[in-house]
């Protein structure tokens, strides 16, 4: 009871404080007015540090959803994309919903003959793509809840592009960790200068059905996706593992929509870095022989670094591919993707802009019964360049000048 008593009180000192907020000079909004709204058309509520400086707000209906999330209380910067209109409207929208959030639970494949976006018989194009309304449009059941911790269930049938059943439980715990927590996951000390606010969904999927799933029918895999602001001074980086292509495979896939160009995208030894700003619709990935758990960005105009880790079990090499396409090699997937929005089509409106951090499970060949899990994890930084530097450095590699001249202006 006293746990939920300081979830409602935060939810009234947001409530109470909203109506009197100003916009950013920038014309972002606060962390609060992004609760406001959300809580006007959803069912969101927030998740919170004592003090009230670490927050996320996170909305059952949206499939226990990770919106968006501050380290600087209700007046802080608001870390996640919302798409403000598709929320409004109320209505749900042919091919997929993209209401947005930080932390969005998915599954794969998108693509391919063990796809659950293409029905079966559907060509690979956009007009037959479907997200499944499970992580599409259908709420999730809010089993439990505290100031700082929401957990999640939903049960659903899946049919792939091959006509395989697939009876699934989706558990989702979502919780905010302590400067302590974060500390030693990012196994580096924080200056006490920088905001900071992390948190992290558990995620799992059983096999509730009466047969196994193989590789021969296909295979299902945990897939979170992170939608972000985005904006032309933004950079994903992303560490990847050094060798030769022949011991390792390419160091980076850049064919989903068409080869990245150079002044988008640079690939180093062990480090790439691409093009956050929204502008060109675009995506990449890490195969799981190159990749590491850890991927993040730097918005050099807000000062904010962003940190993702994620489970990444060592010696596994079957990840589900997504590519759009009968595929020759449909275990060969990639474990961490970036994606960058823009127009489909030269004239058409982006989706957001946004950009993505995603991050992906094995292929879950499960027995009746069975479980796997997927932990993703999400950190932000703001504060002075000095300090993130420092930060940056011990977790991504590389310090915030290199990210910043990484790609021509």
């Amino acid at each position: 009871m006293r746990s939920f008593g300081c979830v409602v009180m935060a939810m009234a000192l947001l409530a109470s404080g909203c109506g009197m907020m100003e916009m950013r000079m920038d014309g972002e909004k606060t962390f609060g007015q992004d609760v406001e709204f959300l809580a006007e058309h959803t069912d969101a509520f927030v998740l919170s540090d004592p003090d009230g400086q670490a927050q996320v707000a996170v909305v059952p209906a949206y499939q226990g959803r990770v919106m968006t999330s501050t380290a600087g209380g209700t007046d802080g910067l608001s870390y996640g994309w919302i798409n403000y209109d598709l929320v409004a409207s109320g209505k749900f929208e042919p091919h997929i919903n993209a209401f947005g959030g930080e932390d969005r639970f998915w599954m794969g494949p998108e693509g391919g003959q063990f796809a659950i976006f293409f029905a079966p018989g559907a060509q690979f194009i956009f007009e037959d793509w479907q997200t499944p309304v499970v992580i599409d449009t259908e709420p999730y059941e809010l089993l439990s809840k505290t100031h700082d911790t929401a957990v999640f269930r939903k049960q659903a049938r899946l049919r792939n592009y091959s006509g395989a059943q697939f009876d699934v439980l989706i558990k989702r715990n979502i919780h905010l960790l302590d400067a302590r927590q974060a500390e030693l996951a990012l196994n580096t000390k924080v200056p006490e200068t920088v905001k900071m606010v992390a948190y992290q969904s558990e995620n799992s999927i059983a096999n509730v059905g009466q047969k196994p799933w193989t590789k021969e029918e296909g295979l299902l895999s945990i897939w979170i996706l992170g939608m972000y602001k985005p904006s032309p001074k933004t950079t994903v980086v992303i560490p990847f593992k050094a060798g030769s292509e022949t011991e390792l495979g390419p160091k980076v896939n850049d064919a989903y929509f068409g080869k990245v160009p150079p002044e988008r995208l640079v690939v180093r030894d062990d480090v790439l870095f691409f093009s956050g700003d929204g502008q060109m619709r675009s995506k990449i990935g890490i195969s799981p022989f190159r990749a590491k758990p850890v991927m993040g960005s730097y918005d050099a105009a807000n000062k904010v670094l962003t940190i993702v880790q994620y489970t990444l079990p060592e010696g596994v090499t079957d990840y589900v591919n997504s590519m759009w396409e009968l595929q020759e090699k449909p275990f060969s997937g990639d474990v961490v993707n970036s994606y960058n929005d823009g127009p489909a089509s030269p004239g058409a409106k982006p989706m957001g802009p946004f950009y993505e951090l995603e991050t992906s499970s094995p292929a879950a060949a499960l027995q009746p019964g069975e479980t796997m899990g997927h932990l993703h994890r999400t950190f932000h930084l703001h504060g002075p360049e000095g300090q993130l530097d420092t930060v940056s450095r011990a977790v991504l590699g590389v310090s915030l000048s290199q990210i910043k001249s990484a790609l021509p202006k």
